[in-house]
């Protein structure tokens, strides 16, 4: 008996989706405006909590489709509501929408030459990691959803985030602002969906992963404390960057040494050192500032512990002394199993079953996770790479790409899985 009910269970379930499937056609008409939004918002990039005409173009867009629309939620984040014809759950859809402090230097006609300050300096701006494919998809889909309010058993959240990348130093921002506002409340949502394009895997083709896919970041900050002397006269002081030497090469050991690397991929990296101001003084002190990433909480622990004991050894065995203090950034991005499972039939319908792949978890850090954290989430990669091209170059660089023929399977991927989320 509790067979035939799974099985009818399952049946209905497809035919749902079999039912709701939006036509094509309503589908095609709508790329070239996703390309052209995509291409109008890389061509005018803006860093985070800064977003004031991309937010305007997305609030613009949403009012003209009729949908309701909240608009500065965390500083410049747009949140759109899409009730259905019908009595049903919420759910979540998030795009970033915040561009990085890169200056673009490839060929592309729609190319970025805006500047801005960062940290006190003037900075080229770029969609280096294709947010602004991410608000196009999410526009459109927008879109496609208004035109079909027959078919939503329900309500649909389109929440548009500012500053996933990090808010600008001193302020808040990003994901865990836009919940502390209550983006998830009013009405409550029950669960949500995110992708983000990657310019490595082909267009076409769906990546993911249940459980941990991205993992926590967090910045650590050591600060060095040795004894000033002439260049020439080593022997008179502590030098801070040899100690600082000397931890980087400790905390190397650490992964390499010490972390169960087959259960989870985990990485300490030191990204900037600042230290002295001549090149005949050693100096009195040095700074190093780098990121962890850790795909499971215990490891972390272990290797937050282990830092901070690390530092403060080595440097009293060169005679100084340091601290390192540790900031939790993101979350684990982890993607609930028994949603992942439900979504699985439509991602397979939509891009077809051999191109939907299971793959490893990632060390990149996603502040989605903090939307994960509170309710059931779902996030998935999406293929910006141009088919058969040996030519891909990594997000955050200033030779980033991505292909927009790709930009349409997101469209329906999400359009799609909302329904059938839905109207299960």
């Amino acid at each position: 008996m509790k067979k035939l009910l799974l099985a009818w269970i399952s049946m209905s379930f497809l035919s749902v989706q079999a039912q709701n499937q939006i036509a094509e056609k309503d589908y095609q008409s709508l790329e070239q405006k996703v390309i052209d939004w995509r291409r109008d918002i890389h061509q005018n990039p803006e860093l985070g909590n800064r977003e004031f005409k991309t937010a305007a173009k997305i609030a613009t867009h949403l009012r003209k489709l009729g949908i309701e629309v909240t608009e500065n939620v965390a500083h410049t984040g747009v949140v759109g509501l899409l009730k259905g014809d019908h009595p049903g759950k919420v759910i979540g859809l998030r795009a970033d929408i915040d561009a990085l402090p890169v200056t673009e230097r490839n060929d592309l006609p729609f190319k970025s030459s805006v500047k801005s300050t960062f940290m006190g300096n003037e900075v080229g701006v770029m969609h280096a990691c294709g947010h602004d494919t991410h608000t196009a998809i999410l526009m459109g889909v927008a879109e496609v959803l208004s035109k079909n309010k027959d078919k939503i058993h329900g309500t649909v959240k389109f929440i548009f985030q500012p500053a996933e990348e990090g808010a600008p130093q001193g302020e808040e921002g990003g994901a865990a602002l836009m919940i502390k506002e209550g983006v998830l409340k009013n009405p409550e949502v029950d669960a949500i969906f995110g992708l983000h394009i990657n310019s490595q895997t082909p267009v076409g083709m769906i990546r993911y992963k249940p459980e941990g896919t991205m993992a926590s970041s967090q910045r650590f900050v050591i600060d060095v404390k040795g004894k000033q002397s002439h260049g020439s006269q080593p022997w008179g002081g502590v030098d801070p960057i040899l100690i600082s030497a000397k931890i980087i090469d400790g905390l190397q050991t650490i992964i390499s040494r010490e972390t169960e690397l087959t259960k989870e991929a985990a990485v300490i990296t030191v990204g900037k050192i600042t230290s002295g101001v001549r090149f005949n003084i050693i100096p009195e002190s040095a700074q190093l500032i780098g990121t962890i990433r850790t795909l499971d909480y215990g490891m972390q622990k272990k290797l937050n512990d282990r830092m901070i004991e690390m530092v403060q050894t080595i440097a009293k065995a060169y005679g100084g002394e340091a601290t390192c203090t540790i900031a939790d950034g993101t979350s684990i991005t982890y993607n609930d199993p028994a949603l992942v499972e439900q979504m699985l039939p439509t991602m397979k319908r939509v891009a077809g079953a051999d191109q939907v792949v299971l793959q490893k978890a990632v060390t990149g850090a996603e502040d989605f996770s903090f939307f994960q954290d509170e309710i059931p989430g779902f996030y998935f990669f999406l293929g910006g790479m141009t088919p058969g091209t040996t030519e891909s170059y990594p997000h955050h660089t200033p030779d980033f790409k991505i292909d927009d023929s790709g930009l349409l399977l997101g469209v329906k991927t999400l359009s799609e899985m909302s329904l059938d989320y839905l109207n299960k």
